[in-house]
C-alpha cells in the first residue's frame, strides 16, 4: 500500500479533474481507502469539524444531557460521534452504520486521535436498522444525512425500529432535503462524486403519512444552521396505550 500511496502522490497533481473523478468511480472502495488519506472524512461529506460540532450544539440546545443514552443512526466514521462521545458519560453513546470500512475508520483512527477510547462507545455494523440488538432504551437519537439518501420504505423501517427503542417521550432528530417547487426529487448516483449515495428530497407531508401509524409523531423544525440546507425533523415517542 505504501507503493500505491507514493504513486498517487506523484500522479494526482498532473491529472485533469475529469480524469480524477472517473478514476474515483471505478476504483473499489476497499482499495481507494488505502491510497487516499482521510478518505473516511470525505466519504461522509467532509466539513468534518463544522458539521460534527453543529450536531452536538444543536442537540444540547434541545436538552441532551451527559447522562442521557444516545443513538447515532448512520454514524459513519464518527464525524458527529467524536463530539457526542466526549460530551456523554462513558458507555452512553451507541452508534451504527451499514459500512464496516467507515465504522472501522471511526473506531481505529478517530477515537484514538481524539483520545476517546476510554469512553467505551458501543459501535456496531447494522444494515437493516435492527437496533433492538443493543437492548437499550434511548433518550435521544439522531439520523444526520441518512433520510437524505434512502427511499421512504427504508425510512419507515428506521422509524419503526428506532421508535421501539426510544424511552417514553424520547426523540429522534433527523435531517432531510426538502422538496419544493420544480426541484427534482432524486439525483442518481452516477451524477455524484465517488462513494456518494443518491440524493433524495421529500415534502414534509411524506413523513406525516409515515407516522399515521407506528410509535412516533413528527414535527417540523426546519432551519437549524446546516451549511448545505438540510432541514430538521423531530420524531417523538408516543405514550404507550393506557399510559
Amino acid at each position: 500500500m505504501a507503493f500505491l500511496q507514493r504513486t498517487r502522490n506523484i500522479v494526482r497533481p498532473v491529472l485533469p479533474m475529469r480524469v480524477k473523478r472517473g478514476v474515483k468511480r471505478i476504483v473499489p472502495a476497499r482499495l481507494y481507502r488505502h491510497v487516499e488519506p482521510g478518505w473516511h472524512r470525505k466519504a461522509v461529506g467532509g466539513m468534518w469539524e463544522e458539521l460534527g460540532r453543529l450536531q452536538l450544539d444543536f442537540l444540547v440546545g434541545q436538552g441532551l444531557r451527559p447522562d442521557h443514552y444516545f443513538l447515532d443512526v448512520g454514524c459513519g466514521s464518527l464525524r458527529g460521534g467524536v463530539h457526542f462521545i466526549r460530551y456523554l458519560e462513558a458507555g452512553h453513546y451507541y452508534g451504527f452504520d451499514r459500512s464496516p470500512e467507515r465504522l472501522e475508520a471511526g473506531r481505529d483512527v478517530e477515537l484514538p486521535r481524539y483520545g476517546l477510547v476510554s469512553k467505551r462507545p458501543v459501535l456496531e455494523v447494522i444494515d437493516d436498522f435492527g437496533v433492538a440488538r443493543f437492548d437499550r432504551a434511548f433518550d435521544f437519537a439522531l439520523a444526520q444525512s441518512v433520510f437524505t439518501h434512502i427511499p421512504l420504505d427504508a425510512i419507515e423501517l428506521c422509524l419503526q425500529n428506532v421508535g421501539e427503542t426510544l424511552a417514553q417521550g424520547g426523540r429522534l432528530y433527523a435531517t432531510f432535503n426538502e422538496r419544493s417547487g420544480e426541484a427534482a426529487d432524486h439525483v442518481d448516483r452516477s451524477e455524484l462524486p465517488y462513494g456518494k449515495d443518491p440524493i433524495v428530497r421529500y415534502e414534509f407531508s411524506a413523513f406525516e403519512e409515515l407516522c399515521r401509524a407506528g410509535p412516533l409523531s413528527v414535527d417540523y423544525i426546519g432551519e437549524w444552521g446546516h451549511p448545505r440546507g438540510q432541514k430538521m425533523l423531530v420524531f417523538t415517542k408516543r405514550p404507550a396505550p393506557g399510559a
